[in-house]
């Protein structure tokens, strides 16, 4: 479940910033497929992919961590009520 709420979360930080995935996988320095799969939540990204990441998207480290982990918790409690 995580994998799919980060990548819900992922492909919301990408389309506020109005980025394609090919755009984001370049800026990253990702394969396309790679930004794909996160975003559907088939892969579970590894730390070095989640600070490429960052960088394709524009964003210190810790404001996209703190923006996963804010998504995270928001969709959790969503279901926990």
């Amino acid at each position: 479940m995580h994998n799919i709420i980060f990548g819900r979360t992922l492909r919301n930080l990408r389309l506020q910033r109005k980025l394609s995935q090919e755009k984001l996988a370049f800026e990253a320095e990702l394969d396309r497929t790679c930004i794909s799969l996160l975003e559907l939540g088939y892969r579970s990204p590894k730390l070095d992919t989640l600070v490429a990441l960052s960088r394709g998207l524009n964003m210190s480290a810790s404001e996209f961590f703190l923006a996963i982990a804010t998504g995270i918790e928001s969709t959790l409690s969503k279901y926990q009520k």
